[in-house]
């Protein structure tokens, strides 16, 4: 019992980000689906844009305040900057698995293109919580500017950076 509680207070602060991040991130899918479904007849790729857009307006104040309310990142104009150009590339991620499943594969429709959107969100996912916890919301350190973060808890039993606050 012992070995997996030492295993959560290693794990703790991934898995509570982790989670939080993935509510939020539930929000923006039904956002992305509902409006992308809707948008479908203006065409795949500008009804995904659009879904995206407004996904990604819901999940930065869900992102910022919630799931990494504890981490300081280099000012509000800076990460909204990265948070924004890091979710073009999760569209970027969209794009790429439309083209393959309704244009490379041939497979047309709208099951399919909800194929592809489930691919891109996620792929997407795996890529926006890896990059926002490395390059938008770092580990606040006690005497300095925020480190860079890899998805690899330390080593020791403590939290990077100093205390952070409960989540």
């Amino acid at each position: 019992m012992s070995s997996i509680r030492e295993l959560y207070g290693r794990f703790r602060q991934l898995i509570h980000e982790g989670a939080k991040f993935l509510v939020v991130g539930a929000i923006g899918a039904i956002l992305t689906f509902g409006v992308a479904n809707a948008l479908h007849g203006i065409g795949k790729y500008w009804a995904i844009t659009v879904a995206t857009i407004i996904a990604t307006i819901a999940t930065y104040a869900g992102n910022r305040y919630w799931s990494f309310s504890h981490r300081q990142g280099q000012g509000n104009t800076r990460d909204s900057v990265m948070f924004f150009i890091l979710n073009g590339v999760g569209l970027l991620i969209y794009y790429g698995c439309i083209w393959l499943i309704q244009d490379v594969a041939g497979l047309t429709g709208k099951l399919w293109y909800n194929v592809a959107l489930i691919a891109g969100t996620g792929l997407g996912t795996v890529f926006r919580f890896w990059s926002y916890r490395k390059w938008v919301w770092t580990v606040p350190t006690a005497d300095g500017p925020p480190e860079q973060e890899s998805l690899t808890p330390a080593s020791s039993g403590s939290r990077p950076g100093g205390a952070h606050r409960r989540s």
